[in-house]
């Protein structure tokens, strides 16, 4: 099958390619077409489906290109990551991901916090969602063009394990750490998607000491375990964000695997931040979890005395 689309000028047509062609290299990976630009004619040919696709995909880069004047690597990604998620308006939960929605109170004002304020920390016990639900807002804001990178962190602190002790390269030594968040992405976009996205760092997983010297325009941030940061190693993170970018710090107090008697990170930015504008503090509780039921139960048979001290050794 082929479709053809008329440019009306060469200015028109080095906009919607690209720098070298840059922006129609990514269009012909992404949908398999081969591409043919002569005169004032862009010819798309493959597959049938394939050809609809890039069609599509393509006149609405056309539009952009004709509203604005100039295209950016960070609209292309973001029209096609738009093109594999359901059309239909009514299919598509209030985060604009399908299948992720909250299902409590608390949860649903955690959502309504990170839509509207720039640093919101998520603050709960396990299963109440503070992960998924960053992570869902996070490749909803993608997918609505509001950011153009996702940028996952997590201290790597496990148990006195250290990322020079395990084997591989940095993303093999990583990977162990994230696994929270990539099992949450990979419950949102197919695994394809998100390689796909990784390999263009539209998607960057990194431990947190590599977020140092670094300013992040037009992302969406996610530290997650932030339980376990030094109070200096969270001030870093923090000061990070750049413009039209947005923070999500998700933790557990009671599960902090710092040293004894290190502040926690997050405790003492909670304490400092309470108050300043522009930064939300949600907390979760015991109500907001949706894992098994016996979770619930585990988590409130726990807090009536830390590990260690609530039972009689046998």
């Amino acid at each position: 099958m082929e479709k053809t689309i008329r440019l009306r000028d060469n200015d028109e047509a080095y906009a919607l390619f690209g720098d070298r062609d840059r922006h129609l290299k990514i269009i012909r990976s992404h949908f398999d077409v081969k591409i043919f630009a002569r005169d004032s004619n862009l010819r798309i040919a493959g597959e049938e489906q394939q050809v609809l696709d890039a069609y599509v995909a393509l006149l609405t880069l056309l539009e952009k290109v004709r509203k604005y004047g100039q295209l950016r690597t960070a609209d292309v990604e973001g029209v096609l990551l738009r093109a594999e998620q359901p059309a239909a308006e009514e299919e598509l939960t209030p985060l604009g991901i399908e299948g992720a929605k909250p299902r409590t109170e608390g949860q649903r004002q955690y959502v309504e916090a990170i839509q509207r304020s720039s640093i919101v920390f998520g603050i709960g016990p396990a299963g109440t969602g503070k992960t998924y639900l960053a992570t869902a807002m996070a490749v909803s804001a993608l997918i609505h063009g509001h950011v153009s990178k996702l940028v996952l962190v997590r201290p790597a602190v496990e148990a006195g394990e250290k990322l020079g002790f395990l084997p591989g390269d940095l993303q093999a030594k990583v990977n162990p750490y994230l696994r929270p968040i990539l099992d949450a992405l990979g419950s949102l976009l197919p695994i394809q998607q998100i390689q796909r996205y990784m390999e263009r760092d539209v998607i960057e997983i990194a431990p947190l000491a590599y977020m140092r010297g670094r300013t992040l325009d037009r992302s969406f941030i996610l530290l997650d375990e932030a339980q376990n940061t030094t109070p200096k190693q969270m001030l870093m993170f923090l000061t990070r964000l750049g413009r039209q970018s947005k923070a999500v710090i998700t933790g557990d107090m009671s599960q902090t695997d710092l040293p004894r008697g290190q502040l926690s990170g997050l405790r003492d930015a909670t304490n400092r931040l309470s108050s300043v504008t522009g930064v939300e503090i949600c907390r979760l509780a015991n109500s907001d979890i949706v894992r098994h039921e016996l979770v619930q139960r585990v988590i409130d048979a726990y807090s009536e005395a830390p590990p260690g001290e609530g039972g009689q050794e046998q």
